[in-house]
């Protein structure tokens, strides 16, 4: 076994995309409409489906906003340097909700950005 991906469902699927893409440097791996459906996917990572797991975005067309409730966390991401990537993001126009900065007790160093949805992602060294 092996995990495949994480589904988020998104409000406006081409903002999305620009968010994980230029802001986040994911690459647009594939994309497809599902007209039965009335709902298109795309898939976004920093590698090869097969070589890795990759985020699907997941857009109905028929629905304009989500709620995110209080169950869902964060999807972290592994960068070279922290308090560079923030920089990058902000740079690209992405908001940072949580500056880059030791977590409470560790020697670790993270930070969040929020998605387009509102969707958390935590930046960690």
């Amino acid at each position: 076994m092996r995990l495949l991906h994480t589904m988020l469902r998104v409000a406006d699927l081409d903002r999305s995309i620009r968010f994980y893409t230029e802001v986040l440097g994911m690459q647009l791996l594939r994309r497809k409409n599902f007209p039965e459906g009335r709902f298109t996917l795309a898939f976004v990572g920093y590698q090869a489906e097969s070589d890795g797991p990759v985020i699907e975005l997941t857009h109905n067309w028929d629905v304009d906003s989500y709620e995110l409730g209080n169950a869902y966390g964060h999807i972290a991401i592994q960068v070279d340097d922290v308090y560079k990537a923030c920089d990058q993001v902000r740079a690209r126009g992405g908001e940072v909700t949580r500056d880059a900065g030791p977590m409470k007790g560790t020697d670790s160093i993270l930070a969040f950005v929020k998605d387009p949805d509102g969707y958390m992602i935590e930046l960690l060294a």
